[in-house]
């Protein structure tokens, strides 16, 4: 995998930046007819990724099931508990406190079983940019409450790969139905073949189909 842009301001934390994302837009905006309209409205917006690995696998787990402006306000007040988000200090959490923050019960473990896995050392985090995409999930499947949704917006945010397709994203799912099917619901099947045209950056597609729903960008 090519490396990352890294892009440091005075104001806001490093941040590292897709380097093909150009090129994606390029293609997508060539192949495919919704991209081509879709594409234009967000202006220099892309995808963007904190660079820790432990948070936004945390953040993945917020976001589960909940809308994106529900999870922002969830991890908002979980994010003020510890002195800064690391494995250690999250374990050190008092359980009525994660729940006072809009945490469910299990979320709460769901976040203890992720901290122990990282602060014992069970992962792998330093080696993953040089594993291929299914060897990423199959390790991070082996956590509670991380399944292949968790997985793969990991891979699209934390690694930025530019080729996962989360079919079991329902922000995906609607984004085809509305942009490609008049509202009508959609099927798998209809899914892969409308990311026929997006390979190899079925990622960035999903990422602005999700931009289509809801204009504040998704962050993990």
């Amino acid at each position: 995998m090519r490396a990352t842009k890294k892009i440091v301001t005075s104001i806001l934390p490093e941040v590292l930046m897709p380097p093909y994302w150009d090129d994606a837009c390029k293609h997508l905006t060539k192949k495919d007819r919704v991209m081509k309209r879709l594409i234009p409205r967000f202006g220099d917006a892309c995808l963007q990724s904190r660079g820790d690995p432990f948070i936004t696998l945390a953040r993945s787990i917020v976001g589960q099931q909940i809308s994106v402006r529900a999870a922002q306000t969830v991890w908002d007040r979980f994010a003020q508990l510890p002195r800064r988000m690391t494995p250690a200090n999250v374990l050190k959490l008092k359980v009525d406190d994660m729940r006072a923050a809009g945490l469910s019960a299990r979320k709460v473990e769901y976040l203890v079983d992720l901290a122990l896995h990282f602060d014992a050392g069970v992962v792998h985090a330093e080696a993953w940019n040089d594993w291929e995409d299914e060897a990423v999930v199959a390790e991070l499947v082996a956590i509670r409450g991380i399944g292949r949704w968790t997985a793969e917006m990991f891979l699209i945010f934390h690694l930025m790969r530019p080729n996962v397709l989360p079919l079991d994203d329902i922000g995906l799912m609607q984004g085809i139905s509305r942009n490609y099917f008049s509202g009508e619901s959609v099927s798998r099947s209809d899914v892969r073949e409308v990311a026929a045209a997006w390979a190899p950056y079925c990622s960035v597609a999903t990422w602005y189909i999700w931009r289509s729903l809801d204009p504040l960008p998704v962050e993990y």
